[in-house]
């Protein structure tokens, strides 16, 4: 069984050929995630077939992931808390002609977003994208006004929705991630109403002023830091890799809610000593409605928000692993339609990176079929092993195809050389397998 005829296993489109359809259309992203949908396609008549489906108009997207949803609220369950992280990114469809695109950053701009909900265990391993914002913006008017729904809405929509998936979880503490744009009083206020079924942890943008006087942040710092804590900050955007000390501070206050009454918040403080000169200081300011007794609970809480970064990597695989800023459909509900299927591929590949990581002796039979574990073998010319290996050994096989030069200090492969590598496991599985049915004919 292929992992996409697993994930998908509940798909009910109202057409059998449709779910089949679906199926094999995941797999054939995931085995390509660089190429186009023609590429990528076994064929033209295929390619037409591909093509047929993203137009189906009575089929939404959320149709699509939502089998996907399911098979994530199943691996959720595994974990006694979750962090449900969300964010957004735009895609740049500049130059195409597909209708229904909108501004971005740049009014001359023409793309759409995308803000999906992202779940993770506290380990990092991914467990699947739960809920999906996607739109295309309206141009602003003469007076500079931009018409539709309140952009801000999909932060407390995000946070509305991941409560709801908590009722039916009573075991798992779902906790809400978001870094600054969610510090919206409104949220916090949602979720107070409700009961915090969910808890909220979010990076704090606003120095709001407190009721007896002064200001958040620096009220929080004004007293001893409860302790002092060191990790590594992994390389991004050109920077090294470096270690980082960071004092942490804790207060226990409350915040207008806008309407009269208060919303209870903790608010921690964790600041960098002795940060390299040049080099701006970590500083992360975070608020949450959990309360934060120990130091052990606040460093907890750091790690959580310290895993925000995982939706980064979703995104950084989606959009330059999977390329779909390359896709050339003719409007936004086709494109939609392909993003929610490559929105799984891509949380495939960021899997595969994170368990041959965290857990490098699972079986490696539990997410690869027996020819892809074996082709990983052949191509790098290893005696291939009589039963299924450990997944880490096979990551790191399919990674090497794909450039990894697994040296001593090399460390553990990224999600870009095993995009790149799946690419020939999963052609040349395919040929083991064309190799053998012919042979059986």
């Amino acid at each position: 069984m292929s992992w996409a005829v697993e994930e998908f296993k509940d798909i009910d489109l109202g057409d059998r050929r449709l779910n089949k359809r679906t199926v094999l259309l995941a797999e054939r992203m995931a085995a390509n995630p660089l190429a186009s949908i023609p590429q990528a396609c076994g064929g033209w008549a295929e390619t037409q077939a591909a093509y047929r489906f993203l137009a189906q108009d009575d089929i939404d997207w959320e149709d699509i992931l939502t089998p996907h949803w399911r098979s994530a609220e199943a691996r959720m369950r595994a974990h006694p808390v979750v962090l449900c992280l969300q964010d957004t990114t735009e895609l740049d469809f500049n130059g195409q002609r597909i209708a229904g695109l909108g501004p971005l950053s740049y009014e001359s701009q023409r793309g759409m977003y995308v803000h999906p909900t992202y779940a993770v265990s506290p380990e990092r391993e991914p467990l699947g994208v739960l809920d999906a914002w996607m739109w295309a913006r309206e141009p602003k008017d003469a007076n500079g006004q931009r018409a539709g729904l309140l952009e801000s809405t999909r932060w407390t929509e995000g946070y509305i929705r991941v409560a709801e998936l908590a009722a039916s979880m009573p075991d798992t503490r779902l906790v809400y991630v978001a870094d600054r744009e969610a510090d919206i009083v409104a949220l916090m206020a949602q979720a107070r109403d409700l009961g915090n079924p969910a808890d909220w942890l979010i990076r704090s943008q606003h120095n709001r002023t407190l009721p007896e006087g002064g200001k958040l942040w620096a009220s929080v710092t004004a007293g001893e830091a409860l302790g002092g804590i060191r990790f590594t900050m992994p390389s991004r955007q050109g920077q090294k890799a470096r270690d980082v000390r960071q004092r942490v501070w804790v207060k226990r206050t409350s915040v207008s809610d806008g309407k009269g009454g208060r919303v209870e918040v903790s608010c921690l403080v964790a600041r960098e000593d002795g940060a390299p000169e040049g080099v701006k200081p970590v500083e992360w300011r975070l608020l949450t409605n959990r309360l934060i007794e120990t130091f052990e609970a606040a460093t907890e809480l750091i790690d959580w928000y310290r895993a925000r970064w995982e939706i980064e990597l979703f995104f950084h695989v989606l959009k330059n692993g999977c390329r779909v800023e390359a896709l050339q459909l003719s409007t936004v509900d086709r494109l939609e339609r392909a993003l929610a299927l490559f929105m799984v591929v891509a949380w495939r590949i960021a899997r595969l990176m994170r368990l041959g990581r965290t857990c490098p002796d699972l079986d490696a039979a539990l997410l690869f079929e027996q020819d892809e574990w074996q082709a990983a073998y052949i191509l790098n010319r290893k005696k291939v092993p009589k039963t299924p290996p450990r997944l880490n050994e096979v990551v790191r096989l399919v990674a090497m195809l794909g450039g990894f030069l697994a040296r001593k200090g090399d460390g553990e492969p990224g999600v870009k050389t095993i995009w790149l590598g799946l690419q020939r496991v999963v052609d040349f599985a395919a040929g083991i397998r064309f190799a053998r049915e012919a042979h059986a004919l």
